[in-house]
């Protein structure tokens, strides 16, 4: 008798035409911790890697790219999507049209489950969350914390923050501080930059005026945009380490990990999208390969069922990182090793060795259950 074919679920990865994040002139410049690419790639990948464990089920991944000429189309193309019966929503958005996303999604699709494979604003875990959403990319305060282990490991305890004029940038200042606290990094002094043409302004772009004080012993830079951030290493008044925005920075992944399988999957993304693997990839990918571990787990259950099984901790996966990785209850987050990373190699893995917590160490990284805002569980 022939095999049964397969039945179809389709992921769909939802993403902004004209996202500025994507500008051709931003890309090429690949600041750190910044999409050089989009998500479907990361996507595709991970039904692709998928296909031998979904099959033994009887499933096959399907990956569908919609790209929203702008914000006002999404009610159409959720439409379309309920059409195809999609209830797995990879979400490439800018902060404004991945709230709407989350707002509309689960009444236009009968339930459904977003994951947030680029943002780390911490309000979306927080006092913004929604019991239907799962993040992926790590939170800033994650990335936070993970550099502040490393700084406190390394005992470079008094840092000089040097903070943009961005919100964003207010954001990264907010999450270091907190994570500065929680570890003991005293910031010695808070000085703004700005890159401008204006001459009045002039010193606030000086990086060896900014720098000049010899208190500290690391420089830690806020910078959302990351223009500033990748003049300042060797370019401080005094022989200090960079971290932050440039320099050391905390990343979901590092084309050049060498361990737990890190250079077969890096390999196998290269050949697929033709470039190197980066944070944003790794999230995207990892949002596909949850998706079909809850569906090779229980190839029947509901939507409904299968968010319980993620969000719950009780489906895990791989994320070729050393460790079996689950989402949060309390605020969707994924759990996961982070990676403090330099352009050329990874200089060490968060959580540091001799950080404890009384469940999970995972669980240092990023703001724990008993901090949480996030009211809203399904």
């Amino acid at each position: 008798m022939p095999a049964l074919a397969a039945t179809k679920v389709t992921i769909a990865v939802v993403s902004l035409d004209g996202d500025p994040r994507y500008a051709p002139r931003r890309m090429e410049k690949a600041y750190p911790g910044h999409p050089t690419g989009r998500a479907i790639d990361g996507v595709t990948l991970a039904a692709a890697d998928s296909a031998f464990e979904l099959d033994a089920a009887g499933l096959e991944l399907v990956v569908k790219d919609v790209v929203l000429p702008n914000a006002a189309a999404l009610p159409r193309a959720l439409a379309e999507l309920k059409a195809l019966r999609v209830q797995h929503v990879v979400a490439d958005l800018p902060l404004a049209e991945l709230q709407q996303l989350v707002q509309a999604a689960p009444a236009a699709l009968g339930g459904a489950i977003v994951f947030n494979a680029a943002l780390d604003d911490d309000r979306l875990r927080g006092a913004q969350c929604a019991a239907h959403l799962l993040h992926t990319a790590p939170s800033r305060a994650m990335l936070s914390d993970a550099l502040a282990q490393y700084l406190a490991a390394r005992n470079w305890r008094k840092a000089l923050l040097l903070l943009g004029p961005l919100p964003g940038d207010a954001l990264m200042t907010e999450a270091f501080n907190r994570s500065a606290k929680r570890f003991g990094i005293k910031v010695v002094a808070q000085k703004p930059f700005k890159l401008t043409g204006d001459p009045r302004e002039r010193d606030l772009g000086n990086t060896r005026l900014l720098t000049g004080d010899r208190e500290h012993e690391v420089v830690a830079v806020m910078d959302s945009d990351g223009e500033f951030a990748r003049i300042l290493p060797y370019a401080t008044q005094w022989p200090r380490p960079v971290v932050g925005a440039s320099g050391l920075v905390a990343a979901a992944w590092h084309p050049q990990w060498e361990r737990h399988g890190g250079p077969q999957l890096s390999r196998r993304f290269f050949k697929l999208a033709r470039r190197t693997m980066q944070g944003p990839d790794w999230a995207a990918w990892a949002a596909g390969r949850a998706v079909a571990a809850v569906l090779a787990e229980n190839p029947k259950a509901p939507v409904a069922q299968q968010l319980k099984a993620l969000r719950g901790g009780s489906t895990t996966l791989d994320g070729f990182k050393g460790r079996n990785l689950s989402f949060r209850a309390w605020d969707g987050q994924l759990r996961q090793p982070l990676f403090l990373s330099h352009v050329d190699g990874v200089a060490g893995t968060a959580p540091l060795e001799g950080v404890l917590h009384p469940k999970e160490v995972l669980d240092t990284l990023g703001v724990d259950e008993q901090e949480s805002a996030c009211k809203s569980r399904p």
